[in-house]
């Protein structure tokens, strides 16, 4: 790890000058970010007009000073690197929607001393990077107040880590995607799991289970501060005060770059979109048989990069 201070950014509203502020800190305090200084680190052209960013924080009821995303993300790639959750999401999601299955895995891996076939990845995962297109459209800023959506009754959570591209990109190497990464941050990626197992069953992927909300972490990091250490970072679960779950991004089947580099295959990949790990290890309710209840204080953090909160409400 570099001992030099990682370029950070976070942005506040301005409700009178009908703008969003951007300020930058390098390790001595924030203050508001000039031409020319380290702000350059987060050269991410904007996708969106500033107006059209300012409708999207008013119907969110945000009010003036309050901070926003970091990066207003043009679309969201959402993968999945972690063997480890998959295994214990899909135990973690028998166990509550089908009983008899997760007895019967459980039975399986106690006799066999091996993962129950149901509960590992599809083959295809092994052979190369899997994601699904999430709704860019619908990611909040930390610490707005989340409710279920009026169709589910178990809402979770998803730590996850971010990168959002700064370069265009086709048929990229993985160096040429590392070198493309321009922002770091924390995401989350909320779900109303009685909803996504029969949307799965389906064949298309997750929809109203997924696409409801996502959330990102206050502030980013510049991608070339961590992009040596990006599988290498804590993290942590708190809820209400406790915390629930210390993990962190070791263990990845695939490098963010690599993601990446997959993505870019045959397909233009533009400055401002946003790629996900997918849920780091103990990082969602389903794994940990934790899930949000109304009132619950959730925070989720990944260590020098960021932290998101939320209040849970009815």
């Amino acid at each position: 790890m570099s001992d030099s201070p990682m370029p950070r950014i976070r942005r506040t509203l301005d409700r009178a000058g009908r703008r969003i502020d951007v300020h930058i800190d390098t390790g001595d305090g924030w203050r508001a970010a000039e031409a020319g200084d380290a702000a350059e680190a987060f050269a991410i052209p904007s996708a969106f007009t500033t107006e059209f960013e300012l409708a999207r924080y008013d119907s969110l009821g945000l009010p003036d000073g309050a901070t926003v995303l970091p990066v207003c993300p043009a679309s969201f790639r959402d993968f999945m690197v972690f063997e480890q959750h998959a295994v214990a999401a899909a135990r973690g999601l028998a166990r509550r929607f089908v009983p008899a299955g997760y007895r019967l895995g459980r039975v399986f891996e106690t006799l066999t001393r091996r993962t129950f076939p149901a509960f590992r990845p599809h083959a295809l995962w092994y052979r190369q990077p899997i994601y699904y297109m999430s709704n860019a459209l619908t990611i909040v800023p930390s610490g707005i107040p989340i409710a279920s959506p009026a169709y589910s009754r178990a809402l979770d959570f998803e730590l996850e880590l971010g990168v959002v591209l700064a370069a265009p990109l086709r048929d990229a190497t993985v160096e040429q995607a590392a070198a493309a990464i321009g922002a770091v941050v924390v995401v989350n990626d909320f779900s109303a799991r009685d909803v996504q197992l029969a949307e799965m069953r389906s064949g298309f992927g997750p929809q109203k289970s997924k696409h409801f909300a996502t959330s990102m972490s206050a502030t980013a990091v510049a991608g070339a501060a961590v992009a040596d250490r990006l599988d290498r970072l804590t993290a942590t679960v708190v809820i209400n005060g406790n915390t629930v779950s210390r993990t962190g991004t070791q263990g990845m089947r695939y490098s963010m770059a690599e993601a990446i580099a997959h993505a870019s295959r045959s397909e233009h990949l533009y400055p401002g979109e946003l790629l996900s790990s997918g849920t780091l290890p103990g990082g969602s309710g389903m794994e940990l048989g934790r899930w949000l209840a109304p009132g619950d204080e959730l925070r989720l953090e990944i260590d020098g990069i960021g932290v998101i909160e939320h209040r849970i409400e009815q």
